[in-house]
């Protein structure tokens, strides 16, 4: 077995855990989770989403994402759309929550710059490569 500073569970847990760390900062400020916050990115960068692709894409279980729609709607920063299918429930972005969106986005994209800049632009790209790789590979085996 590999040493602890070299298992990759351990070590991209570290690296999340390190790379959110002035995002939380920032989304405490403006009253969001982590979690709230993919929701709304992702939903401010798209379409409507029914609950089972925002879960994909939000990478949340159902359950988790069930309360946090339920908490962001009740704030106000979504709301639910028609869907031709009536047992399906969509969600999108509401102009409350377009406001909190553009709030953070600013801020997020200040961290994003930094830490690229720490890290180096080439470096990050090449990560993130890696990164979409590995999960290709690890999804389907």
């Amino acid at each position: 077995m590999k040493k602890l500073d070299r298992a990759l569970p351990l070590a991209l847990l570290h690296a999340r855990e390190a790379t959110l760390k002035p995002f939380r900062h920032e989304l405490d400020q403006i009253g969001l989770t982590v979690q709230q916050w993919r929701v709304i990115r992702v939903l401010a960068e798209g379409k409507a989403c029914c609950a089972t692709e925002l879960a994909e894409r939000c990478v949340l279980m159902p359950p988790s994402l069930s309360r946090i729609l339920k908490t962001l709607t009740e704030q106000k920063l979504i709301e639910r759309v028609e869907d031709s299918d009536a047992r399906r429930r969509r969600v999108q972005i509401s102009s409350v929550g377009r406001e909190k969106y553009a709030t953070m986005a600013g801020k997020a994209a200040d961290i994003y710059e930094d830490l690229e800049t720490r890290f180096g632009t080439e470096k990050m790209e090449t990560l993130l490569d890696l990164l979409n790789e590995l999960y290709d590979v690890a999804k389907v085996a």
